[in-house]
């Protein structure tokens, strides 16, 4: 059994079609087809089930690819940490976020400490970022929403305040703070719909007994101040973005109700290795929230 095999049957278990599963591997479909055959030859079972040309991975198969997996993922572990003890790879860093408003001043923070440090950083929903996670495509992830999984670390860094903002001229303008079912007939301004951040809006709602109505949506948070100001509805917006907006700020009244809180956390992958770089920005990561937190405290 060949390293080669374990490869080639991975991405045709992956796709289930020998032609597409060549096309990706570059390689021609008879030699594909007859690397798969000699495997299983091997292993004396067969790991397809296989109906014209169509191909379907067995329960044999399926148990395969579980250890294979496992067995090319540590084997890709152990070249990125002989790499990086050998200076190949060190002081690398990829980075997702679902939220944008504290990664400026994060960063650039760490780079001021850790100068030759690079940086790859990506905006993604939550579920795509547990996705990476465990595909080790990405080293660490900042959330604003729990990730849960059995193959992942998700540690809490702070919790925030959610607030109303409202445009100038507002009818609810003057209040200190107000109840979240108060609010059931206002018009919103929000993210669209698949960010966790709007999940998470929505079900708040929900559970004070109405839907939000938005109507007027963007993929960008801090739009959202702009189209509040031009008077286009109201919004949910937390106590962090609060501090980082530099456009005029709206408004802001405190909702009466425990739920109106994010938790911002740190994950990692369990299975993953986490290069020397990585580990000390996680450490930076829960020093920063730890400093920022005190401030909060005062809003």
């Amino acid at each position: 059994m060949e390293l080669l095999q374990l490869k080639y049957f991975q991405t045709v278990a992956k796709l289930e079609h020998i032609t597409k599963a060549a096309e990706v591997l570059q390689i021609a479909q008879p030699s594909l087809s007859k690397t798969i055959t000699r495997l299983e030859n091997d292993l004396g079972v067969p790991l397809f089930d296989r109906q014209n040309r169509q191909i379907k991975l067995n329960h044999f198969g399926k148990m395969f690819l579980n250890r294979v997996n496992k067995v090319l993922m540590e084997l890709e572990e152990g070249q990125r940490e002989v790499q990086e003890l050998a200076g190949l790879k060190n002081g690398s860093i990829t980075l997702a976020s679902s939220i944008s408003r504290i990664l400026p001043d994060l960063v650039s923070g760490f780079m001021k400490v850790y100068p030759d440090v690079h940086f790859k950083q990506v905006i993604k929903p939550i579920s795509k970022m547990k996705k990476q996670l465990i595909n080790g495509e990405i080293d660490l992830c900042i959330s604003s929403l729990p990730i849960e999984d059995e193959d992942i670390e998700w540690v809490p860094l702070i919790k925030e305040d959610i607030f109303l903002i409202i445009p100038p001229g507002h009818h609810l303008s003057g209040r200190n703070s107000i109840d979240l079912i108060e609010l059931k007939n206002e018009t919103f301004v929000s993210l669209n719909e698949g960010f966790g951040y709007r999940d998470f809006t929505d079900k708040f709602c929900v559970n004070a007994g109405f839907i939000q109505n938005v109507s007027f949506e963007v993929d960008e948070p801090f739009a959202i101040v702009r189209f509040v100001n031009q008077g286009l509805g109201v919004a949910f917006m937390p106590v962090l973005d609060w501090t980082t907006v530099t456009e005029n700020i709206p408004d802001r009244i405190r909702i009466n109700d425990d739920s109106c809180q994010l938790t911002i956390g740190l994950g990692w992958s369990k299975n993953r290795y986490i290069s020397l770089a990585a580990q000390d920005f996680k450490k930076y990561v829960i020093e920063y929230f730890e400093k920022i937190s005190l401030g909060l405290k005062e809003l």
